[in-house]
């Protein structure tokens, strides 16, 4: 599969394969929180994702509300810039710890979700181009607030684009990510065992 293709899986799948979902099967969403299963790094696991799936929403929704203008654009851009440096420094931070750390040690643990590892690991490459994509077009729009009018509206289209873009391979990442992370958490909790 070359890189175009793996990149257009991350937006096109609605879910982690069913070979590798067999511990998700055992233990759904539905009762993470009900099992009194879930340890200390699965609650810590899913406050980190839900930080990033806020604050992604937020930023999506002050350029929707720029466009409306509803925000001027020197109040958006003393806004929006620290926020954006800070999802986009979080992400990075995260998916190295996951990639280096986190990841070898859940592997090790269940070898027969490798292949589902692989496919975060995947998406760890595509997100951080996305972020590139959209640190690049977030300074571009942050320089055109200056000028304003149309060069300001073409720069808020363009930032739009790639944040929606971003937050949307961001979402459907986090989601498998927590499918395959969180049960395992479970259920080595539940055999009286922490993973970390």
């Amino acid at each position: 599969m070359n890189t175009i293709d793996e990149m257009d899986a991350l937006f096109s799948r609605a879910g982690l394969p069913p070979d590798i979902s067999f511990l998700l099967e055992k233990h759904p969403r539905a009762v993470w929180r009900q099992s009194g299963g879930l340890s200390a790094m699965g609650r810590f696991w899913l406050k980190r994702h839900n930080f990033f799936r806020e604050l992604g929403s937020a930023l999506n929704a002050s350029v929707e509300n720029l466009r409306d203008e509803a925000f001027d654009p020197v109040t958006f851009v003393q806004w929006f810039s620290p926020r954006l440096e800070l999802l986009l420094g979080e992400l990075e931070g995260h998916h190295h710890i996951e990639d280096m750390h986190y990841f070898p040690i859940f592997l090790a643990e269940e070898p027969r979700l490798k292949r589902g590892f692989d496919i975060l690991d995947s998406d760890h490459h595509h997100i951080h181009d996305l972020l590139e994509r959209n640190a690049s077009a977030g300074r571009q729009f942050a320089g055109a607030l200056v000028a304003g009018g149309d060069r300001m509206r073409f720069a808020a289209d363009s930032y739009a684009v790639e944040a929606d873009r971003l937050v949307s391979g961001l979402m459907r990442h986090l989601e498998d990510e927590e499918d395959l992370i969180v049960p395992l958490l479970i259920e080595r909790h539940e055999d009286g065992r922490s993973l970390m």
